[in-house]
């Protein structure tokens, strides 16, 4: 098992139809240590198929013709994987899915959604200890990869403290407490003095923060009231991804440009990113700007791009991939007439020496006896 190191570090909280690809490649490229993937629910993700995409050079994973998750060698040991679910064995299922290209997997203890809570995911797992106790240790023992969860507090601090005491002992790696409980929406201050009873009692694995970490600027002083180990960034991050910098944040349009121009080399979905970018800024200014009514009425990459002066950056790059098809057809084809010509040859020496497609013959169309015999000889 390879393992992470979670102390003193800042995260990329996971967030869901936000933590896509080209955002964690932002969050990466301006400093986040380590990125969590948004929640992917372990049905979604069991029975999909791996596969490379040459044009991107990314690895995806596939369930019919939906994309389930895709990830890039540039945040290769660095991405989590964040798994909804409410059973140990589809839990073990799907991360032994994705296991060779992430490198750790995190259950969501912490969704209050309805659709996660409906299903004995999320937050349900809050008040359900004994299903979490199995999950955790399934995934432990048998995944080979570091585990971790992310909870949210309790409505009484004795609660909290017994449910964090047993996450400890399953042996993960790291945990992160969401500051608020399952009831408490962002618009409430965060409540890092709860947190302090978790990091007294949780004392052999780091422990992050989350809640109102908005940049790098902050994490300094919520360390010093909480004594969390590492933070994990959410809506700061969201907002403005440079919110890792420990130069401070970059202006808002350069930001938007370099992410826009991610989603371009990625081919991401054009819905996905036009939502990333409505979801950047709740400021006034912008969502009345021509703008913020050029992203809404985009129904393409191309227009998004078009919306930032992108569109040459567009174009260059997707003659960029189309070569890539290209070479990756040739080389297909090749392949596979490569495959022909030796399945022929196959046929062809399996009829002159009258063999059954059982039987073995070599590249010089000797059988094994025919081989066993002339050492004899020797």
């Amino acid at each position: 098992m390879t393992d992470i190191d979670y102390d003193n570090k800042v995260f990329l909280a996971p967030m869901v139809r936000i933590g896509t690809l080209p955002f964690r490649l932002t969050a990466l490229e301006y400093g986040a240590d380590l990125v969590w993937s948004e929640e992917l629910v372990d049905k979604r993700v069991i029975g999909s198929v791996r596969k490379y995409n040459p044009v991107t050079k990314t690895i995806e994973y596939w369930k019919g013709d939906k994309l389930t998750f895709s990830t890039h060698e540039k945040e290769r040991g660095r991405i989590i994987f964040q798994l909804g679910t409410a059973d140990p064995d589809l839990a073990l299922q799907a991360a032994l899915t994705v296991k060779q290209d992430v490198a750790g997997i995190d259950v969501n203890c912490g969704c209050p959604k309805m659709f996660s809570v409906q299903g004995g995911m999320g937050a349900a797992l809050l008040t359900d200890p004994d299903r979490l106790e199995k999950i955790l240790k399934n995934l432990v023992q048998n995944v080979g990869l570091p585990v971790t969860c992310k909870i949210r507090l309790l409505d009484k601090e004795e609660d909290t403290v017994k449910l964090v005491k047993m996450i400890e002992s399953t042996g993960v790696k790291a945990l992160t407490v969401h500051c608020r409980t399952k009831e408490t929406r962002s618009s409430v201050p965060a409540n890092w003095e709860g947190f302090k009873a978790i990091k007294k009692a949780v004392t052999t694995i780091p422990v992050a923060v989350n809640g109102d970490v908005m940049c790098y600027q902050d994490i300094a002083k919520i360390k010093a009231i909480t004594g969390a180990n590492s933070c994990m960034i959410a809506r700061g991050a969201q907002y403005n991804p440079s919110a890792f910098r420990k130069e401070g944040l970059l202006p808002f349009d350069e930001v938007v440009r370099t992410y826009i121009k991610k989603c371009v080399d990625l081919r991401n979905i054009y819905q996905n990113t036009k939502y990333v970018l409505l979801s950047m800024s709740t400021d006034p200014k912008f969502t009345k700007s021509t703008l913020y009514r050029n992203i809404q009425s985009a129904k393409s990459t191309l227009a998004l791009c078009e919306a930032f002066g992108l569109e040459s950056y567009y174009h260059e790059v997707e003659a960029l991939h189309a070569s890539r098809a290209m070479e990756a057809e040739a080389a297909n084809a090749e392949e596979a007439k490569e495959n022909e010509e030796q399945q022929q040859t196959k046929e062809t020496l399996h009829g002159k020496h009258g063999l059954s497609g059982e039987q073995d013959i070599d590249e010089k169309g000797e059988e094994p006896a025919e081989r066993q015999s002339k050492k004899l000889k020797v």
